[in-house]
């Protein structure tokens, strides 16, 4: 078969790049004409007292009670901007694997057939890894964290009234933040193929380790309730000790060729 030159690859690519624009544009379009399912079934469900993170909790006796948190807009053009910049991530987020079938079948034919099964397996794995992050924090860590800081209060002559923007920023960085969070493993194995990364080094560095995770785990659920602060910290540990696990293995894969 006769191979591309340079111009033929970026042709290629060009093309790769407006298929994935026109993915992205049709779900945003889509996202933007279904703004009362995308936000109140969505984006505002963890502020509904009957959302499911706060009616398991309450279940298992961990919150007796989820107060209502009201939410205002205080910039004229927010609202628009907001339902906007919402519906691009959304989008964003699915066509995420129609994004990642492209980029793979731009990258496999430059591929030796020995590197394509590595590789499609690294790219499942950051796949899958992003996406549990975001369930989580979902479904877990951003409901814990709105409540308390919501409900939060220096003195009962203040009233929370929780502005849209901010509301938003939060939801949408902090979901960002645990879907990175969760590519630690992908990220040292990555390392240790190159020979950046040692399993050695990570096993002696667990202390530091604990102290950065919880840490990390106080960063994101500012609660002083112990039990909230395990249900992020203890992810983010089992994220440790598995990086650990596969910076090994790639060190024996290293070693055997």
């Amino acid at each position: 078969m006769r191979e591309k030159s340079f111009w033929g690859h970026l042709e290629v690519m060009r093309c790769m790049i407006i298929r994935c624009i026109l993915v992205v544009s049709g779900l945003a379009i889509a996202a933007f004409c279904f703004k009362d399912f995308v936000f109140e079934r969505l984006i505002f469900a963890p502020c509904r007292t009957d959302f499911i993170a706060y009616r398991v909790m309450d279940r298992i006796g961990m919150i007796a009670n989820v107060g209502q948190i009201e939410m205002i807009n205080i910039n004229l053009a927010s609202q628009l901007m907001t339902h906007l910049s919402v519906s691009f991530y959304l989008a964003l987020v699915l066509a995420f694997p129609y994004i990642i079938v492209e980029v793979w079948l731009f990258v496999k034919p430059a591929l030796y057939s020995k590197e394509r099964k590595p590789a499609a397996r690294a790219i499942v794995a950051f796949f899958l890894q992003f996406f549990i992050g975001l369930v989580l924090a979902y479904f877990l860590i951003f409901p814990l964290t709105f409540n308390f800081l919501g409900n939060y209060q220096v003195s009962e002559r203040i009233v929370n009234q929780i502005s849209l923007s901010s509301y938003i920023g939060t939801f949408i960085g902090l979901l960002f933040m645990m879907g990175l969070m969760f590519e630690m493993p992908v990220v040292a194995y990555f390392f240790a193929r190159i020979g950046v990364l040692k399993s050695d080094f990570l096993r002696r560095s667990r202390k530091v380790a604990f102290v950065i995770v919880l840490v990390a785990a106080a960063f994101i659920t500012p609660s002083t309730d112990v039990f909230t602060m395990s249900i992020v910290a203890l992810p983010l540990w089992l994220l440790y000790e598995f990086s650990i696990f596969v910076t090994k293995r790639a060190e024996k894969i290293f070693q055997e060729k």
